[in-house]
């Protein structure tokens, strides 16, 4: 079984099927369901879980912000070091730099 990479969240009763989200789903992840939400409309379900990368496009084509694409936890957390990490790295030659300058200034 492959590694869910992205998930989306939908908002059954925001929906009015207007189908973006099924239509602009670059990994063509959603599909329109037969059931109806209390509007009468058939709402979008995701029909190959499996193919969600979390780009949030659904999300972001929905203009009754009833869809939400996102990645798992897990996936921020790891992503999140790195970027904490290059933060960290360049943060040293920062605070170098502004020394130098204070000891031209100086001089």
């Amino acid at each position: 079984m492959a590694k869910v990479q992205g998930s989306v969240q939908i908002v059954v009763e925001r929906c009015k099927a207007c189908g973006f989200c099924v239509e602009f789903c670059p990994t063509h992840v959603l599909a329109l369901s037969s059931a109806f939400n209390a509007k009468g409309y058939h709402t979008p379900y995701m029909a190959h879980p499996e193919k969600c990368s979390g780009c949030d496009l659904c999300g972001m084509y929905c203009p009754d912000f009833a869809i939400f694409g996102f990645k798992p936890e897990a996936d921020k957390k790891a992503q999140a070091e790195p970027v904490q990490q290059a933060k960290e790295a360049s943060a040293v030659p920062l605070l170098l730099s502004t020394e130098n300058k204070e000891e031209q200034d100086a001089r």
